[in-house]
């Protein structure tokens, strides 16, 4: 299954790398290979920082479990992507990161979600227990 997917994906990024290349030529290319390969590095050495920011936000309400797992997959991928040389790659790194500003950019507008209802009672009520002692001795005599 995955050779099904990995041969077509690999030849497109064959042809398309090609194309870039004869387009921009061949010192540009290697200036591309290199800078987005040196960006791939850099985001993956960012990455716990970025990681523990999303675990932060999940920690106050702004982000669920899911979008954190989305988010880190995707920072993750991103990276992975701008390392491995070629267009298609690099432009599917790109792609992800993306995704993972969008995700931390509704993070950020989201409002805080608290885990527990704050409108149980009335705030102009004291709960209050009375213990009786006179009347717990006299039970146990």
């Amino acid at each position: 299954m995955l050779l099904i997917i990995a041969i077509p994906f690999l030849l497109l990024e064959l042809y398309l790398s090609l194309e870039v290349g004869e387009n921009i030529g061949f010192l540009w290319s290697v200036i591309w290979i290199v800078v987005s390969m040196l960006i791939g590095f850099r985001v993956l050495q960012s990455s716990s920082l970025t990681l523990m920011g999303n675990l932060n936000s999940v920690s106050r309400g702004k982000l669920s479990m899911q979008s954190f797992q989305n988010a880190s997959t995707a920072y993750l991928l991103g990276a992975i992507f701008l390392i491995i040389p070629g267009v298609l790659t690099d432009f599917l790194g790109l792609v992800a990161l993306g995704y993972t500003v969008y995700l931390q950019f509704v993070a950020k507008i989201t409002p805080e979600q608290t885990k527990f209802d704050t409108k149980k009672g009335d705030d102009n009520v004291i709960d209050v227990e009375i213990i009786d002692e006179h009347t717990d001795r006299n039970s146990r005599s």
